[in-house]
């Protein structure tokens, strides 16, 4: 393969939690082995998170020095920069803006993670910008219903890539007025993830969430409402462990005491999601010492049949941790037997625990084959890369 200068570009940076990094990280690191020359940019009008302080603004250091561990660590030193265009001068961390003006017209891609850049003329002086979206049903949605500058910002990309894999199939139901979306899935990079121990025997399915989105991004499409929260749908099968006889843990935080006894009455434990927030290796200490993932999927994903998966349930396969979890249509591509499984109802994971508890070193080794064939980051980008024409 042809060696090429490709910049990332995304929002680890402003939101440095150890989901968003590790989502971001793949895309370098697997870019970078397929032997390309890759940069890190980010070029914002938006504040930056600090988890530290639990503030937004326009002070970029938590971010800078984020972006400056990961470089070291990930082989991308002295190749990412920072912006923020909010400031007077319009100050950068990392390269400086001379140079990140530079890289826009040599680079022969920008790959725009998770769609999240927004842009500047600086940037749309390069004509190969792909568009790689982890959210799918929210923007074919929006284009169907003509909301403004949906359109406009999607055709202004190169190629547009989405990880809903049944996108533009007859399984999905959102007419995509003559866009054209490529099917993709989360790049992991799964000698970070592999590990040849097993789990305790105390060790539980577990999950990581965000329980405080709901209403951010609830879409309503030809009378009905898609959910974006992932609350409602872990409330919908609230009995699981119960029904399966075991304890679940669910590192999340959730303030609303009712809820928190409707869990526990079901078998729940909590964990404190704010450590593996933060620190990376924890995040994926976390995955690496649990029995395997349950987790649902949102609304959106689920009853749209987008064949949607999770970039942190890609991380659990690669860690060789047998996944339970919710149905999109992925089982139509890959899945649904050993290592992986889907339900839609509380019984089909009552039997899944079963399936895995009877036999978990076949499923844990199913797990870890099924990320190295389907995952594998070098696969999945330099499938990207050649059907963009890269």
């Amino acid at each position: 393969m042809e060696k090429k200068k490709i910049i990332a570009m995304g929002f680890m940076g402003q939101m440095p939690i150890a989901g968003v990094v590790w989502q971001h990280i793949h895309y370098i690191v697997g870019l970078q082995r397929l032997g390309h020359e890759v940069y890190y940019i980010e070029d914002t009008l938006n504040p930056s998170y600090n988890p530290e302080t639990f503030e937004w603004g326009t002070d970029f250091t938590y971010a800078a020095k984020t972006l400056r561990e990961l470089a070291e660590k990930h082989g991308f030193k002295d190749r990412w920069c920072f912006c923020q265009r909010q400031l007077p001068d319009q100050p950068t961390a990392g390269l400086p803006k001379q140079r990140m003006l530079e890289l826009y017209r040599e680079a022969d891609a920008i790959v725009n993670v998770c769609g999240a850049q927004e842009f500047n003329d600086d940037i749309l002086q390069n004509n190969r910008i792909l568009y790689v979206e982890s959210d799918p049903g929210i923007e074919q949605i929006r284009v169907d219903q003509g909301k403004p500058n949906t359109l406009p910002y999607l055709k202004r990309h190169h190629a547009l890539f989405t990880f809903g894999e049944l996108v533009g199939s007859e399984f999905f139901p959102v007419p995509l007025h003559d866009l054209k979306w490529l099917p993709t899935r989360q790049p992991v990079v799964t000698d970070l993830w592999k590990t040849s121990s097993q789990p305790d025997t105390a060790a539980l399915f577990t999950s990581i969430a965000n329980w405080n989105t709901a209403g951010t991004k609830d879409v309503e499409w030809r009378g009905s409402t898609y959910l974006w929260s992932k609350s409602l749908e872990f409330l919908k099968f609230v009995e699981a462990p119960l029904i399966s006889g075991e304890e679940f843990e669910l590192a999340t935080t959730i303030k609303d005491r009712e809820t928190q006894e409707i869990f526990r009455k079901n078998r729940w434990r909590f964990s404190s999601p704010v450590g593996i927030s933060i620190n990376f290796d924890q995040y994926r200490d976390y995955i690496q010492a649990s029995k395997g993932e349950y987790t649902v999927a949102k609304d959106v994903y689920a009853r749209l049949n987008t064949g949607w998966f999770s970039d942190r349930t890609a991380c659990y396969l690669a860690a060789g941790r047998p996944v339970i979890t919710q149905e999109t249509g992925f089982t139509k591509i890959y899945g649904g037997e050993k290592g992986l499984l889907a339900f839609r109802t509380v019984d089909e994971i009552k039997e899944h625990v079963r399936a895995i508890n009877a036999d978990y070193k076949a499923h844990s080794r199913a797990a870890f084959e099924i990320a190295a064939e389907y995952f594998e980051a070098t696969k999945v980008l330099a499938s990207m890369l050649e059907r963009a024409g890269v």
